[in-house]
């Protein structure tokens, strides 16, 4: 039902890994590269709705440090076809033991596979 190339599959665990890293290393050029270049584009984080590539790339120079560390516990790629795929994360921040979502719908452009649409969230904590 859905594509499963082995070129595609690398070609997404690639692209994650990398706005991993650049996530990582806070390098907001690089992360403002992966976003797709239209008012289509929506990011919602864990304390912000953002609309458009700009209000991403303001978000993201306005803020002090970046994003906190985090390690990857789990992906899960799912292309839908040649052209659109959802990639998958569970992670955990750095000194905290929230369990954290992040949920990315690609689209592969002329330009290259960019984020249409993100999603971030931490889960709550339950004592």
């Amino acid at each position: 039902m859905f594509p499963t190339s082995p070129e595609l599959a690398y070609t997404l665990t690639a692209l994650s890994d990398a706005y991993e890293q650049a996530l990582g290393s806070n390098n907001v050029d690089l992360l403002d590269g992966f976003f797709y270049d239209g008012s289509e584009v929506v990011r919602y984080g864990v304390g912000e709705n953002l609309y458009g590539k700009e209000e991403i790339a303001a978000f993201r120079r306005a803020r002090s440090g970046g994003s906190p560390p985090r390690t990857v516990l789990r992906r899960s790629i799912t292309p839908l076809s040649d052209h659109v795929a959802v990639i998958s994360l569970e992670f955990q921040r750095e000194g905290s033991e929230s369990i954290g979502r992040q949920t990315q719908t690609w689209i592969n452009t002329e330009d290259g596979w960019k984020i249409i649409v993100a999603h971030v969230s931490i889960m709550k904590e339950f004592s």
